[in-house]
């Protein structure tokens, strides 16, 4: 059985949409802590966090529900926003 992801204050992480589909552009946080007393689906939490801007600084608290799965821990030197994944277009013929 997997083992299962306990978050705790300061630990810096990444949602994108596998925490869930609100993260469509991903972004990072630093948990204050996980909120156990509201229930959840089977594999979802609530975090209290700050969201971070590019540079690591906090700019706003937030309460997210996301999949406990979903959500990646970073490193303190990843702490910043992940650049996003260009799209492509296809080639069109001239």
């Amino acid at each position: 059985m997997p083992e299962r992801k306990e978050f705790k204050a300061g630990d810096v992480v990444l949602l994108t949409v596998a925490a869930s589909v609100q993260f469509r552009e991903p972004i990072v946080v630093r948990v204050i802590r996980e909120i156990p007393d509201r229930h959840t689906y089977d594999g979802w939490l609530w975090l209290d966090a700050y969201q971070l801007d590019p540079k690591g600084e906090a700019v706003a608290r937030r309460e997210l529900f996301v999949l406990r799965a979903g959500v990646r821990r970073q490193t303190p030197g990843d702490a910043r926003r992940p650049t996003p994944a260009r799209r492509r277009t296809a080639a069109r013929a001239v």
